[in-house]
């Protein structure tokens, strides 16, 4: 996931994706070269010429303005994360946070963590690193204080190792949501040099990383539920929400629980357990 290709793989990928029957005005009849929308209907959605928009697919156009990058959006029927992706992608000097290293927890958050009890919690860095995580996380998922710390690393779990497939039966979903989490990553950092390592040595030994990554999937990590898996017990399915904290907008801190039709299958930590 170079940055300097991220652009145009993405406008590539959402062009191709668009059936040509389902656009008003674009002919869509005889055989076509290649799936989706050419690149002259993007341009005549959007309103620009077919070579400002062939500048910008090929990442030749570093003046694209807010507004042509929204025509493209609703041209290409982006969702609002897309839309915001595509804009930080085209115009990455707009929204670009302060990038700090190392990263820190917030003074008060692994109290938190502890405080949440019975909930498996941890938050996430930009790197997608297990920055912090309380006893039911540990118990639920596994215990990520047993991990080296360079590889204490959702990445480098879910691709590199046999514990992503342990934790989540539904390993393809949660590894498309680590990818993108990477992605947007990048699109808020693209001169990260350890970011942009980390996805290079992960795409250089897994094939399933590649393949995952070429979907170019987008999307904020809000809410949803996996089946969890492994440390001996029975499947069982847990909810979570993502919240982004706001003194460090790239980490996220991550809450599982049972839905209300679901049985507890939860319990509290056992008196002494370690957070960490």
């Amino acid at each position: 996931m170079d940055p300097r290709t991220e652009l145009r793989d993405f406008l590539r990928q959402r062009r191709a994706a668009i059936q040509p029957r389902d656009i008003a005005g674009v002919r869509h009849s005889g055989r076509r070269r290649v799936p989706g929308l050419r690149r002259e209907e993007v341009a005549e959605l959007a309103g620009v010429s077919p070579d400002y928009y062939l500048r910008l697919e090929q990442g030749r156009n570093k003046t694209v303005s807010v507004i042509v990058l929204n025509s493209i959006a609703r041209a290409l029927r982006l969702t609002e994360v897309e839309r915001t992706h595509l804009l930080r992608l085209a115009r990455p000097a707009d929204d670009r946070p302060a990038l700090e290293l190392p990263e820190r927890i917030m003074p008060g958050l692994r109290d938190m963590l502890s405080g949440i009890g019975a909930a498996p919690a941890y938050v996430i860095g930009r790197k997608t690193d297990v920055l912090a995580w309380n006893a039911c996380a540990a118990e639920v998922f596994t215990d990520f204080g047993r991990i080296p710390p360079d590889e204490r690393n959702m990445t480098r779990i879910m691709f590199l190792t046999s514990l992503g497939r342990e934790m989540f039966p539904d390993w393809e979903l949660k590894a498309l949501a680590v990818i993108s989490y990477l992605r947007m990553s990048l699109a808020y950092y693209p001169d990260d040099t350890e970011l942009r390592a980390l996805t290079a040595e992960v795409a250089r030994k897994s094939a399933d990383f590649r393949r995952l990554r070429d979907l170019q999937h987008v999307a904020e990590k809000t809410h949803g539920r996996y089946r969890i898996g492994g440390r001996g017990k029975a499947d069982f399915t847990l909810a979570y929400r993502g919240l982004r904290l706001p003194e460090a907008p790239r980490q996220s801190l991550i809450v599982y629980f049972p839905e209300s039709r679901e049985p507890a299958v939860l319990r509290a930590p056992a008196p002494g357990a370690r957070p960490g």
